[in-house]
C-alpha cells in the first residue's frame, strides 16, 4: 500500500516536473526539473527492476544533465538551428498542452493495463506522461538544449515501459548508454551552434 502511494507521488512529480520544463524559459530551472523527473523515473523503474539497475539509469540521467549544464554554462550565446519565435511561447498554451497530455495519459492507462496486466497503473501513467511531455516539448521549441531535454524526457518514459517488460542487464546498460550519448550529442551541438562562422579573407596578389 505504501509503495503504491509513493508510486503515485512519483507520477505526480513527473507530471509537475514536465510542466515546469515545458513552461519555464530558464534553462537552469528546466535542467533542475529534469533531474527531479529522473528521480521519479527511478522510483517507477525500480517497481520492476532491482535497485542497482534502477540506480544506473538515475546516474546516467544525472550525468547527462551535468554535461548539458556545464556546456550551457560555458556558452555566452548558445546557437539554435531554428528560431524559437516560430513556436508558441505563451505559458497558458503550454499549460493547456500539458493538461492534454495528462488527460490522454489518464485515458490510456486503464486500456494499456487491461491489454498488458502486471505493469501497474502508476508505471503506465508515469511512462505515458513522460513520453507525451517529451513529444510536446519537441513540438513547441527549436532550441537545441530544449530539444535535447525533450528527447531525454521521451526516452525516460520509454525506459519505464521497457523496464516493466524486460529486465535484462544488457538492455538496461544499452539504454543508459543512449541517455549519455544524447546528453553528449546535445552538448556538442550546443558548442557547434555557438561558434560563429568566419568567412575566409580574400587573398590579395
Amino acid at each position: 500500500m505504501v509503495v503504491e502511494i509513493v508510486s503515485w507521488v512519483a507520477v505526480a512529480l513527473a507530471l509537475a516536473a514536465s510542466a515546469v520544463i515545458l513552461i519555464s524559459r530558464d534553462w537552469r530551472v528546466s535542467l533542475g526539473a529534469l533531474a527531479l523527473q529522473y528521480l521519479a523515473s527511478f522510483w517507477l523503474t525500480t517497481r520492476h527492476l532491482p535497485l542497482a539497475m534502477g540506480s544506473v539509469k538515475l546516474i546516467a540521467g544525472w550525468m547527462a544533465i551535468a554535461v548539458l549544464g556545464m556546456t550551457r554554462l560555458s556558452l555566452t550565446q548558445p546557437g539554435s538551428t531554428i528560431e524559437d519565435s516560430f513556436y508558441p511561447r505563451g505559458a497558458s498554451f503550454r499549460l493547456i498542452l500539458m493538461g492534454v497530455v495528462a488527460f490522454a495519459a489518464a485515458g490510456g492507462t486503464p486500456q494499456i493495463n487491461n491489454a498488458i496486466p502486471g505493469m501497474g497503473l502508476p508505471v503506465i501513467a508515469g511512462g505515458l506522461i513522460l513520453i507525451g511531455a517529451g513529444i510536446a516539448q519537441l513540438g513547441v521549441t527549436g532550441d537545441l538544449l530544449r530539444v535535447t531535454i525533450g528527447l531525454l524526457t521521451m526516452l525516460s518514459g520509454f525506459e519505464i515501459f521497457y523496464a516493466a517488460m524486460e529486465t535484462a542487464i544488457l538492455v538496461t546498460g544499452l539504454l543508459s548508454a543512449i541517455t549519455l550519448g544524447l546528453g553528449a550529442l546535445g552538448a556538442y551541438l550546443l558548442v557547434a551552434g555557438s561558434v560563429p562562422l568566419i568567412e575566409p579573407e580574400d587573398e590579395t596578389l
